[in-house]
């Protein structure tokens, strides 16, 4: 069995071939698409930000929109950018989201990607530390974070406060218990994988990581897994990690689905560059018949490894599609591979 959710990166742009032409067609239909996947049986609905982007940019509203329209699916992020966030501010968020939700928000967390803009987190007020990189900010905000939902009360109260407070020091409120497990770190390298296992989050690993010995992607995604795993065993945790890869994947049943993805889908991994040192590997893309998908994604040994697996989804083809697509995977794929 695995878990099967949606990635929605909620693009919008006001063209008329695009079905999500404002923000608030983005967020409404992220909504709506999370409702008829929990109809359908998926497991998750999770959602990328991007910040200075036309698409979804603050999570916690979203989620907790969706928390209060649905009863049983995981929602989640992957990922949120940490050099952007405030880890106190962002707790109280996190906390209110998640007792909305009754505990189901999966909050995947990361260093960021590549932006829209010029080192956009200077803009939100965050500067790396001297003898800091904008990822060792994105770490140090994360561990504070971390640190800030186990729920350990540390702020000294003001001796004469609006209302009473309860005794001793306080916490930043609402605290959602066991929100603490529930947090993931996206992954671009094995290092930082490891790193995540230290911590104790679970790993959320995408179609992009550094090309770190020029094997397939997902050979190397899976020998990622199996790192993070084997450090997370040394660290000792008693609870069993949760590991996510994510995929772009289409199941060809219908003539609309043969005209969207039916040619021209990248079927081999592809090499680029972040910045000027570092080698990247963007895994393939799978748009195949049900019977020859099956065989492809059989092969897919990051799949294999992970016990949840997040669609990634054209979302500007509107929610009614979407669905479709997540179905004809739950329907037509994931049974024969011993996914349901």
């Amino acid at each position: 069995m695995k878990k099967i959710g949606f990635l929605s990166f909620g693009h919008w742009t006001p063209s008329p071939h695009s079905r999500v032409r404002s923000a608030s067609d983005a967020l409404l239909q992220s909504i709506e698409l999370a409702v008829a996947a929990e109809e359908l049986g998926a497991d998750g609905a999770y959602f990328r930000v991007h910040h200075f982007a036309r698409q979804l940019a603050s999570p916690f509203p979203l989620l907790a929109a969706a928390g209060a329209r649905t009863s049983r699916i995981e929602l989640g992020t992957a990922v949120i950018d940490m050099r952007y966030e405030n880890p106190l501010y962002m707790s109280e968020d996190a906390g209110a989201a998640d007792l909305i939700s009754g505990g189901r928000l999966q909050l995947g967390i990361s260093r960021g990607s590549p932006e829209q803009v010029l080192d956009g987190w200077r803009y939100f007020g965050y500067e790396p530390e001297d003898g800091q990189t904008d990822a060792d900010m994105a770490r140090a905000h994360a561990e504070v974070f971390l640190k800030v939902i186990e729920g350990e009360p540390f702020a000294a109260p003001s001796p004469r406060p609006m209302f009473p407070n309860p005794p001793g020091l306080l916490r930043p409120e609402p605290h959602s218990p066991g929100l603490r497990e529930r947090i993931w770190w996206g992954a671009g390298s094995n290092r930082t994988a490891q790193w995540a296992a230290r911590l104790g989050m679970n790993l959320q690993s995408s179609t992009l990581k550094d090309d770190e010995d020029g094997r397939p992607f997902h050979v190397q995604q899976a020998e990622q897994i199996r790192l993070f795993r084997e450090e997370w065993k040394e660290q000792g945790w008693e609870r069993e990690p949760r590991v996510s890869v994510s995929r772009s994947i289409f199941a060809l049943v219908t003539d609309e689905d043969r005209a969207y993805f039916g040619a021209g889908r990248e079927e081999e991994d592809q090499i680029g560059y972040l910045d000027q040192n570092t080698r990247a590997i963007f895994g393939r893309s799978y748009a195949a018949e049900p019977d020859e998908l099956i065989e492809q994604l059989a092969e897919d040994e990051a799949i294999a490894a992970a016990d949840t697996l997040l669609l990634t989804v054209p979302n500007q083809l509107g929610v009614e599609y979407n669905a479709h697509l997540i179905e004809s995977i739950l329907t037509h794929v994931a049974p024969a591979l011993g996914w349901r």
